[in-house]
């Protein structure tokens, strides 16, 4: 792909990121209990779950200083609402040398939009890794990759509409694959299918802010590999969807400036729901994080 057209992608990605870190800076509202700013609005009709999954992050972090992220479990509860502040109230479930365990609650005007429990953990980088190959095809370089937003551009004009605004507003998110995904009207993948993510900059060595970033991009196209299993779902605009809960353990700590290869599988269909795995590898080959997310499909124009 044409180096020129990710040099011009490139001021609204860090527009994006700048909007992404805006909306992860907590305000203290209280004891264990946090405001964050509204959202950028880049979705029309919803907050980006994958916004939320870093917030609570971020939350719980914050009353947690020494430890660095470990793990999530979060589960949607709703969607929240483009342009609406979130308040985070931490629960301090546990306290210990090595580990801490925290229950992270999002509200919107009172309302519960995701609950999650955030474990963090006092230490370093791991000594080595034992594990096996994913399966997934092999990439070519990023350099060598085309961005989301080049296969955006060459979706037909009667759907055309589904990819503008991948090219209008990018997330905060640099996305290169080697195929196009199921929404912007690309083939079935194999068993697996991978691409290549990082922030647009570096990310400074603050592991807290480089984990919430990698969870924020961890939630990109898991659902995508959901809607090319499914056997009810089609092509670009063949369906809707909506994530149930997400998973991430981090194994390391990470610098997301730098690029990551998020390999995605689809587990398993069971009626309208699909579990859809994901790993997380730095470009040296090291597993930075392994991703989980169940998925709920649902036909075209419904939510």
């Amino acid at each position: 792909m044409e180096q020129t057209t990710h040099q011009a992608l490139r001021p609204a990605l860090l527009a994006g990121l700048d909007g992404l870190l805006a909306v992860l800076e907590p305000e203290r509202a209280g004891d264990h209990r946090f405001r964050f700013a509204p959202d950028p609005d880049r979705w029309p009709d919803r907050v980006f779950g994958g916004q939320l999954l870093a917030q609570a992050i971020v939350a719980a972090s914050a009353t947690t200083p020494g430890k660095v992220p470990l793990s999530v479990h979060a589960a949607f509860v709703r969607a929240g609402t483009p342009g609406q502040a979130v308040e985070a109230v931490v629960d301090p479930v546990r306290d210990g040398r090595t580990f801490a365990t925290r229950q992270v609650t999002l509200l919107e005007n009172g309302r519960t939009v995701l609950t999650a429990i955030v474990t963090g953990h006092a230490g370093g980088e791991p000594e080595g890794d034992a594990v096996p190959d994913d399966g997934s095809v092999p990439l070519p370089s990023p350099d060598d990759t085309p961005s989301i937003q080049d296969w955006a551009r060459r979706l037909p004009g009667d759907v055309a509409g589904y990819g503008r605004h991948w090219i209008e507003r990018p997330p905060a998110v640099e996305i290169r694959m080697a195929e196009a995904p199921c929404f912007l009207d690309g083939p079935p993948p194999g068993r697996a299918r991978s691409h290549w993510m990082r922030a647009p900059r570096d990310l400074g060595p603050d592991p807290v802010r480089n984990a919430a970033v990698l969870a924020y991009a961890s939630d990109f196209l898991l659902m995508d590999m959901v809607f090319h299993a499914h056997p009810a779902a089609g092509g670009a605009g063949g369906c809707n969807g909506l994530s149930l809960d997400h998973a991430i353990w981090f194994h390391r700590p990470v610098t997301f400036g730098q690029w990551h290869r998020h390999a995605q599988e689809a587990a398993v269909i069971t009626g309208p729901r699909g579990l859809v795995r994901g790993t997380v590898h730095d470009a040296g080959g090291r597993l930075a994080a392994t991703v989980a997310q169940e998925v709920l499909v649902l036909p075209a124009g419904t939510r």
